[in-house]
């Protein structure tokens, strides 16, 4: 794969993300980790995924500088397949951890929301929640239910509408994340957590995380084709489209 680092571990897979220093979310990124989920629910051998990024990013989120240059038709099929991930990824039958070694705000939190446990580097400097609101962006029904699933109504209502980023330390005390770690050691102790899934009686982990987990993905897919329309609209709109090209201008001026 291009976009993704897999290696196999003992009873699963290692799967770094590594797609440039950010690990920005394009299509190409989006139908591999599709695939990835699609082998591994399959094959008997994989017995769960740890997901991890690089040294200060586990994800900036979705690459604007790329979407935005995307047609119409285009945009709208890499929210749907986003969206269709994303519950794919809630619905993954076996152990998935996240590994969030840095930044992981907008898309980078979504990967790490659907994960069953969340490991994050300790530090100020590192950030993670949705803050789509900053660059013109609605999240629709799906994305909406499975943060507020994780940190509850009242808080995801109010981080969602500010677009607010929290701290590693502010994560862990609303469930945003599981645990903090020094970032060399991030990875390490998402495996230790793999190790321990593993440990576990399969089929009974399985089941229960079927039961926990399963009416969650079936919700998220219940409105996907008004959902993804009203998410198109809105992403073609004059303002939408006005506040990504000046952020896009931002980002292109800071590369050059």
């Amino acid at each position: 794969m291009k976009t993704l680092s897999i290696q196999q571990k003992e009873g699963y897979l290692l799967v770094q993300l590594d797609r440039g220093k950010a690990n920005a979310l394009n299509q190409l990124m989006i139908d591999e980790f599709r695939q990835l989920i699609k082998d591994a629910t399959t094959d008997s051998s994989i017995g769960g995924i740890v997901l991890t990024g690089k040294p200060h990013f586990f994800s900036g989120g979705v690459d604007l500088l790329e979407i935005y240059e995307y047609s119409s038709e285009a945009t709208r099929h890499f929210w749907g397949s986003f969206i269709q991930l994303s519950a794919e990824m809630v619905a993954f039958p076996k152990p998935l951890v996240s590994a969030v070694t840095g930044h992981s705000p907008a898309g980078g939190c979504i990967l790490a929301c659907t994960s069953d446990y969340r490991v994050m580097a300790k530090g100020e400097r590192y950030k993670i929640g949705l803050n789509e609101m900053a660059v013109g962006i609605a999240p629709r029904q799906s994305i909406l239910k499975l943060y507020e699933s994780i940190i509850g109504k009242r808080a995801a209502y109010q981080f969602l509408l500010e677009g607010y980023l929290l701290s590693g330390e502010e994560a862990l005390k609303v469930g945003l994340v599981d645990e903090l770690a020094d970032l060399e050691m991030v990875t390490a102790k998402a495996e230790a957590k793999m190790q321990h899934y593993l440990k576990l009686p399969q089929q009974a982990f399985m089941q229960t995380k079927k039961a926990l987990k399963g009416p969650l993905a079936i919700d998220m897919m219940q409105s996907f084709e008004t959902d993804l329309d009203l998410l198109h609209q809105q992403l073609m709109s004059d303002e939408s489209r006005a506040i990504m090209g000046n952020v896009v201008a931002y980002l292109k001026s800071k590369k050059s």
